[in-house]
Formats: C-alpha cells, structure tokens, sequence
C-alpha cells in the first residue's frame, strides 16, 4: 500500500531571509544604481574658482550630463580601465560649458567651448575673432556679487558700498553672442595682454575653450601646463556638459550649525540653466 503525499508536503520547509541578507542586497543594489547614474547620466560638480563669472561662482554645485560626449574610463568612478577609449562619443558644440580633464595633470577644469576642429580662432582688443568675423560683444549693466569666504573681490574689480552698508564687487559686464545664436554673458577687467593673439586653426579632435572670466581664466589662451593653461584641448578628455546649478553657498556655513547650511545659500543662483 502506498502512501500519497502531496506536492506541497513533499518540498522542505525553506529558511526566511535574514534581515542581514536583505540589507546587504539592498545596500548592493543602491550602490549601482548610484554608481551607473554618476557614471552615464548625470554627475554633481562643484567650482572651486572664479573663472567662469558670472555664469558660475565659486561654491556652486551644479548636475552636469554624462552622455553628451560619449564614455570613457575617466567617466567611470577613480578611472577603472573598463572602457577602452571613448563610447558613444559626440563632437561639443561651441558654446556648451564643458568638463573637461587638464591635458598635463588630469584635474577636472571647466570652461566654455569657443571653437570646434576647423574654426580659426583670434582675438583682438578682447573681442574674439571667428573664422574671420568679430563675435559681437555688447555691454550690460554691471555684474555685482557680494564678498564672502567663497568670494573675494578681484584686485581689478570695483568695491561698491550699497545703501544698506553692505559692499559688493563690481564687474563690467558684457554680452557675447555666437553665429548660432548661442548668447552668454562675460566679464572684462579692460585691456590685458592675453586680450591678443594672432590666428589659430582648430585642429581635428580638439577644441579651443575659454572662461566667461576672460581676464580671470586660464585656457587655451595659455600653453598647457601643470595648475595653468590648457591649450588646445584634446576632446578624448570630455567628461561632461554642464546643466544647471543645484545649490550655491557663499562658503559662511559650518557644518556643525545646520541653520547656516541655509543662510549661507545663494538662492538667486539656485536652478539656473547653464
């Protein structure tokens, strides 16, 4: 006589999963998804100079797109060799706020794209010549921004006192714009010795990028050196486009006063579209 055992009888009684498992799973997961978004989608920056005013001040943190300029290693979290040159690559296009690594000592620099592989770039008088036509360059009114522990004001700037007592550095401004319509604004301390240079071709691969800080920035006016000048930049080493601004602080906070974090916040950058 056989005995009937039924299906569910049969199957051994499975062990719940501990919570250690659990968490070790999603913790596992977490990192993933984190390390594929700052990989391929988006990235935060912060900036540490002033270089790209108005457009960006120090102590702004901004989102800027992975997938623009194609994949590399150094897109990849301490540059693991995983990528073998660059994926998905796409070309700049001038005026895009690119991120870039320095051609001699890798840091992460940030400056806007001027000219792309075939431009003949020059400039005179600070005005940027393009493929033979002048860039036109209209005056604003003037770029104001208050001093802080993130902000000093430039020896060439002008220190203005408002009429509630407060100082802010003052900065003539202009308002540049490029034959595809492309419009941003710039500051201009007057005449400098790198408001000159004689033609420059593009050449293919690389382009030719400057600061909106045009008499505060270091880029491919200079020849490439260490903590300097960029020269022409290989665009292999394209990290990403800048997006927007996420936050902005004037560097007053203090970490172990949380209501800092918020009186140090520079609202009227905040969501800016760059």
């Amino acid at each position: 006589m056989t005995e009937d055992v039924s299906p569910a009888a049969a199957q051994p009684d499975k062990k719940p999963a501990k919570n250690e498992d659990n968490f070790f799973v999603f913790i596992t997961k977490l990192v993933l998804i984190v390390v594929i978004f700052r990989s391929f989608i988006f990235s935060p920056f912060n900036i540490p100079s002033e270089s790209m005013l108005p457009t960006l001040a120090n102590g702004d943190y901004l989102l800027a797109a992975k997938w623009p300029y194609g994949f590399t290693s150094d897109s990849l979290p301490f540059g693991a060799p995983l990528i073998p040159g660059r994926i998905l690559g796409s070309a700049p296009e001038r005026g895009d706020i690119a991120i870039f690594k320095h051609p001699v000592d890798g840091t992460d620099y940030i400056k806007r794209v001027i000219g792309i592989p075939g431009d003949t770039i020059a400039m005179e008088g600070g005005q940027i010549i393009l493929n033979g036509e002048p860039i036109p360059k209209e005056p604003m009114a003037n770029f104001e921004i208050a001093p802080s522990p993130n902000t000093v004001c430039h020896v060439m700037s002008e220190k203005v006192v408002q009429e509630d007592g407060s100082t802010v550095c003052n900065y003539t401004r202009f308002r540049e714009t490029l034959p595809s319509g492309e419009t941003y604004e710039v500051l201009d301390f007057g005449p400098q010795f790198q408001d000159n240079f004689a033609p420059i071709i593009v050449p293919e691969g690389e382009m030719f990028v400057m600061g909106d800080n045009r008499d505060n920035s270091q880029d491919s006016r200079f020849p490439a050196e260490p903590q300097g000048g960029v020269g022409l930049v290989p665009q292999d080493l394209l990290l990403a486009r800048a997006t927007f601004i996420m936050w902005s602080t004037d560097g007053s906070a203090e970490w172990l006063l949380p209501w800092t974090w918020f009186t140090a916040l520079r609202t009227e950058r905040l969501g800016n579209g760059l």
